[in-house]
């Protein structure tokens, strides 16, 4: 582990005696009810044993969340980055030593091309961008699969990468990224950054326009952006403004926004679909918008801004996009029309591509990657993203226990799963065995890269050790369950006095169905029994971000490249908060 740990875990220990002393306040009293969690160990030892005689059965170990609320404001704040890259190492070891998040892999992304498809892009962050493909079979319609019915439209809404993938297309900030995932100018004409970097100024192109062609002003990104930030709004993406001192606008093309500290990520957010503007008039049109922020954008027909704009959706079924007239590049934009078949059934979607019903797909069934890893429009591509195991702290799961044994509990079951095999049999497309949430390869803000390589050294468990030292890892996870008050039998499985059964929840694809059934086998090697329940897309993006799970499937694919963007997610506050930290 790293040498920040120590004093760190020192904090921890503190929180999570206070914690387990406490009791659970009734609903609406809970902002602190997080977890800390244990100190993080190596393969040869266990979190110490703590009793939980203070805990009442039904209730789970409260922990202050503050000191990492307070950690994430410092790393916005400061302006010396050596020490900046130093404190996201801190957080991550006070995140990661909850072992709330169980990482399994780091991303890549597949999809399917029909050949006489170009110009479609993607970039490491999972936005696929329609508007400068060809076609060269004669057609001026793009057919396309991203997902099912999508959660939100909303782009301060969206938390989802299909939803993202639709922004892009339809909506505009004053950045965006080309196809070489270069930042270049979307509405921003230019920009200017004082010599302290704390104020840019932004230049807007001249005659924007909405797609009913009336003027986008820099005014439009002043209320939209006053508004993602409204707690009646309740943006899970809010928190991405923390790092502004505010902004206004001087006029209709000229938008000042000051920071708070340095940014270097500053034009990565203005090609975030968060900071993209909104008609306030289009917003404001129902009587409910105050209570319904998103109601605006639940059917087809709104203003937008982007290449395309929604004319036609048949909910769970199908959405037409069509060319916007009015967007500042549509002489560039040959596609006249994009159709998107909405489908979780990555069987029938397949299918649909095969039969020359679709022509782009980004969902293949796991059965037939072997068979199309030579094929030419198969393609995989790089993203910085991890795929990980996530429990929600204030399970039931882990009634009873103290801090330290419900992360004990979850260590034990993060060491179980055969990693290696998931990638190798289920993935199939070279990713990497994951040990820590932050992904390989991503920029540590100051020059650096914040991790390499999946090893024990820059990660908090050996990834591979299940593979090398099974019948060790075994015994090491049968340890740390013994630490949370749990016995076992003469044949290493848990005793009938002491059963662990919990369901995992995940969305409805053979791939991630594929994982949990792999990792309940892993489980079952000690006896611990997982059941698997599947649900609609928006429906289970709801049900993980309300907490009501105890474990499920989830991932994060970075929105710009720098950590903060993987550690500033697990605040008090944030709507991307899916372990309930704090709450």
């Amino acid at each position: 582990m790293k040498k920040t740990l120590a004093l760190l875990l020192a904090v921890l220990m503190l929180f999570a005696v206070l914690g387990a002393c406490s009791k659970r306040g009734g609903e609406g009293n809970n902002a602190n009810d997080g977890a800390a969690g244990a100190e993080p160990t190596d393969a040869g030892s266990a979190p110490e044993q703590t009793a939980a005689a203070s805990v009442s059965p039904d209730e789970v170990a409260k922990v202050d969340w503050s000191a990492y609320d307070a950690l994430i404001a410092q790393i916005k704040s400061t302006t010396d980055m050596a020490a900046r890259v130093d404190l996201m190492h801190q957080a991550e070891d006070m995140l990661m030593s909850t072992y709330c998040i169980n990482p399994i892999y780091y991303y890549n992304d597949i999809f399917l091309q029909k050949e006489y498809v170009s110009g479609i892009y993607t970039n490491n962050y999972g936005y696929k961008y329609f508007m400068h493909a060809s076609l060269s079979n004669g057609s001026d319609t793009l057919r396309i699969n991203l997902a099912s019915e999508p959660d939100k439209l909303d782009p301060a809404l969206n938390s989802s990468v299909d939803g993202a993938c639709l922004a892009v297309n339809s909506f505009g900030g004053l950045y965006m990224y080309n196809e070489n995932g270069e930042l270049v100018p979307n509405f921003a004409e230019s920009y200017t950054v004082s010599d302290d970097g704390l104020t840019f100024t932004f230049t807007l192109k001249p005659d924007l326009k909405w797609s009913d062609g009336s003027p986008l002003t820099a005014n439009d990104f002043a209320y939209s952006w006053t508004r993602a930030v409204a707690p009646e709004t309740a943006a899970d993406y809010a928190y991405m403004f923390d790092g502004l001192a505010g902004w206004e606008a001087k006029d209709d093309r000229t938008l000042v926004v000051t920071m708070k500290a340095p940014c270097a990520y500053m034009l990565d957010l203005m090609a975030f679909p968060t900071f993209y503007p909104v008609k306030q008039s289009e917003v404001e049109k129902y009587e409910d918008w105050a209570t319904n922020p998103g109601h605006w954008a639940q059917e087809a027909g709104f203003i937008s801004s982007g290449a395309y704009v929604l004319k036609e959706w048949k909910h769970d079924e199908s959405m037409v996009y069509v060319k916007n007239p009015y967007y500042w590049d549509a002489a560039n934009v040959k596609i006249e029309r994009l159709e998107f078949m909405l489908s979780a059934d990555d069987t029938a979607i397949y299918a649909a591509y095969q039969a020359g019903d679709i022509d782009f797909a980004d969902t293949v069934p796991t059965d037939e990657i072997a068979a199309l890893l030579n094929n030419p429009e198969f393609h995989v591509v790089g993203q910085l993203g991890t795929y990980y195991m996530n429990f929600n702290i204030k399970s039931k799961l882990f009634a009873g226990k103290t801090a330290e044994q419900a992360a004990a509990m979850r260590q034990a079951f993060c060491i179980l799963l055969d990693r290696d095999y998931i990638c190798k049999n289920i993935g199939q497309t070279g990713q990497v065995p994951a040990n820590s949430f932050i992904p390989i390869g991503m920029s540590d803000g100051n020059g650096g890269i914040f991790k390499t390589e999946a090893t024990a050294e820059q990660g908090y468990f050996d990834p591979y050790a299940i593979n090398n030292d099974y019948e060790g890892t075994l015994a090491k996870a049968r340890e740390l369950l013994e630490s949370a008050g749990y016995k076992f039998k003469e044949d290493g499985t848990l005793s009938d006095e002491t059963p662990i059964s919990f369901e995992y929840l995940t969305n409805e694809s053979s791939g991630h169905v594929a994982v949990a059934e792999a990792m309940q086998s892993d489980l079952a090697a000690l006896g611990i029994n997982m059941t698997i329940k599947t649900e609609d897309w928006n429906v289970f993006l709801n049900d993980r971000k309300n907490g009501n799970y105890d474990v499920a499937r989830n991932g994060w694919i970075a929105d710009f490249n720098d950590p903060i963007n993987m550690l500033e997610m697990w605040t008090t506050d944030s709507g991307n908060n899916d372990c309930q930290f704090g709450r």
